[in-house]
């Protein structure tokens, strides 16, 4: 079996230091924030290029979290692709917004910039540009045409920790969240998350909000939320970061390698906008065909061992829970399209030659039929 993502291989690399720090955390019975946490959010700010990072409860939290810092309220518009995950548009429920769609750009999958800014209107407060697979959208566009409007810009990095456009990163000149859910290129061991910002603000905000409205025990200012990194996780996360840069390297020669021993298949392979730095969080092509096509070829990977995934089989306006009368099928033909074609191949950062040359392998079997 040639898994979609190792979780064991990078546990061995960081075994020893993470049983370590688990044993300082129960010595000390410090589970919540502490040192580890303090720790972990100063470096991982520092590796985001990032002022200030705030330790949360999961990815889905740290986007809450942000949209509320950002002003985000009951009765307002957030524009997100209509190509993402959940996660990403189940907050602006929560507030009480009303989640309003843009479609993608068909060969990064990344939100189109130009049809996201042509959605926002008289209600709209922010604007969520997701950065898909591993590679960041256009966030600098996107601020410099909204700049004085008051829609804020508020970037779903959960998928690109490590990434850069124009060698700037997620969180450094605009508020990020991100997610540390196992299988991302930073992974703990469960859920956790966090909001990066250059706003010291906008920090002491979200850190009040998550911690039930209040840095003070039992001096409650807001109502709040309870949202917290625990010091265990926040040991995972520590030992990760040290190697994160050295494994995004290995994604990207993986990435490469994909690049070349794709190049004569019946396959369309992925595309990485001028400016950006790739760090390949999930390795994604489309099959030509539709969606009877690619999911008969998935299925012969799977029959042959291969952990081939989709990211993600539906549009958001196609999903029950965010179904709109507004938004009928056919209302954003990139991402309807796209969501029947893709397909993404195995890739971490201990993926071997033989692992990926297996892989191809196996899929061009399965798109012979």
């Amino acid at each position: 079996m040639i898994p979609l993502v190792d979780l064991q291989a990078a546990h061995a690399e960081v075994a020893e230091e993470v049983d370590a720090g688990f044993k300082r955390v129960l010595a000390t019975t410090g589970f919540i924030g502490g040192g580890e946490v303090a720790a972990f959010e100063r470096e991982f700010a520092d590796f985001s290029g990032a002022a200030h990072c705030v330790g949360v409860a999961n990815g889905t939290d740290a986007v809450e979290l942000a949209l509320r810092a950002a002003g985000v309220g009951p009765g307002d518009e957030v524009v997100v692709p209509a190509n993402t995950f959940v996660g990403t548009v189940e907050p602006v429920a929560r507030i009480g917004a009303r989640v309003v769609m843009a479609d993608m750009d068909p060969d990064t999958y990344l939100v189109d910039v130009d049809k996201m800014l042509a959605a926002v209107g008289p209600k709209t407060k922010a604007v969520v540009p997701v950065h898909l697979y591993g590679q960041l959208a256009d966030a600098p566009r996107l601020r410099a045409e909204l700049a004085g409007s008051g829609v804020a810009v508020v970037e779903d990095a959960a998928q690109c920790q490590g990434a850069l456009r124009h060698g700037r990163g997620a969180g450094a000149d605009g508020i990020a969240a991100t997610s540390f859910y196992p299988g991302k290129n930073l992974g703990a061991y469960g859920d956790a998350g966090a909001v990066i910002t250059p706003d010291q603000d906008q920090a002491i905000f979200v850190r009040t909000l998550g911690a039930h409205g209040g840095l003070q025990k039992y001096i409650h200012e807001i109502v709040g939320m309870n949202s917290r990194l625990d010091a265990l996780q926040a040991v995972v996360l520590r030992a990760k970061l040290a190697r994160l840069g050295a494994w995004n390297t290995l994604r990207r020669a993986a990435a490469d390698r994909y690049h070349e021993l794709l190049a004569d298949l019946d396959v369309v392979r992925p595309v990485t906008l001028e400016g950006n730095e790739h760090v390949w969080h999930l390795y994604v092509v489309r099959i030509p065909g539709g969606p009877e096509r690619r999911d008969a070829v998935l299925a012969r990977l799977h029959e042959s061992g291969v952990g081939a995934g989709i990211h993600y089989p539906y549009p958001l306006h196609l999903t029950p829970a965010f179904a709109d009368p507004k938004y009928p099928a056919g209302s954003f033909p990139h991402a309807e399209k796209a969501a029947g074609e893709i397909l993404s191949l195995p890739l971490y950062p201990q993926i071997t030659v033989d692992q990926q040359e297996k892989t191809v392998a196996a899929l061009a079997t399965a798109l012979e039929g």
